[in-house]
């Protein structure tokens, strides 16, 4: 037996050469990190379901672990092969050359490690970068996939969610505050209004009702009476649908209650000149 994993397979000049023992001790390893990898995916996912963790938590866990076997079974393949690593000591200069070329990848990978081991961005986070509100699909080591509300995949380099200023709607609470302006004519029942306005968002099943929604006499505009609608809800990504069904809403009670949305107006007075 010792004769047979001994056996030469293949040798490149003066190296050791490799043999049939490593050649399998590289393909057990690898077998038993796939096995182990799978295992831990097993256990992100029961503890998913039972409510120990969010799946934003276990896309990061499972990524970690992935890059963490793949250095672990490179590193285990080279000594078992018996690599001489003083070739890779000869080769540091132009690997260093290499890095300094590739600053902003090496600065988009170690910001991927960042995204992944903090829990400031998960995977299913609805976050804003420049003005466009998305929703993280995928942490990867140098990009992230973010899908904005009009289903289009945005491949966005990891030190810009690092780096530069965002908004994540999902880091504090599931739940937000939002708002709707609406004006009303001089004149109105302010009550009749304050009740239709709170029905409203009472008959939204988008809208939370704990907090209770607040109706908010604002101030006496120059042609309207403002008032403003404050709800909560946990639908993030598509609060725009929300705000939407609420504006229909709104106008459909005030058209049934003879309440009228102003529009701005202005008085013009004309002076006739004395001719000289």
């Amino acid at each position: 037996m010792k004769d047979i994993l001994d056996y030469s397979i293949w040798q490149f000049g003066k190296s050791d050469p490799i043999t049939l023992g490593s050649f399998l001790s590289v393909i057990l390893s690898g077998f038993f990190i796939w096995f182990v990898y799978r295992w831990t995916k097993k256990l992100a996912r029961k503890a998913v379901k039972a409510g120990r963790l969010d799946t934003g938590r276990e896309f990061a866990i499972i990524r970690i672990s992935k890059y963490i076997f793949i250095i672990i079974f490179v590193v285990l393949a080279l000594m078992a092969l018996k690599v001489n690593w003083t070739g890779f000591l000869a080769l540091a200069p132009l690997l260093i050359g290499i890095g300094l070329g590739l600053q902003q990848v090496a600065n988009d990978i170690v910001s991927g490690v960042i995204l992944l081991v903090e829990p400031s961005i998960r995977v299913n986070d609805v976050v804003e970068v420049d003005d466009t509100v998305a929703l993280v699909k995928e942490i990867g080591l140098r990009t992230s996939i973010v899908e904005t509300r009009d289903g289009i995949a945005m491949i966005i380099p990891n030190h810009k969610l690092v780096s530069e200023k965002l908004i994540n709607w999902s880091s504090n609470d599931t739940i937000t505050r939002f708002s709707i302006k609406v004006g009303v004519a001089y004149g109105s029942d302010v009550k009749l209004v304050e009740k239709l306005l709170s029905e409203t968002a009472w008959k939204h099943s988008k809208v939370i009702t704990n907090p209770t929604p607040l109706i908010l006499f604002k101030d006496f505009g120059e042609s309207s009476l403002d008032f403003e609608l404050i709800f909560w809800t946990n639908q993030l990504f598509v609060i725009e649908q929300v705000k939407s069904d609420l504006r229909f809403m709104i106008d459909e009670a005030f058209r049934a209650n003879n309440i009228e949305i102003p529009f701005p107006q202005r008085d013009l007075h004309v002076k006739n000149m004395p001719q000289k």
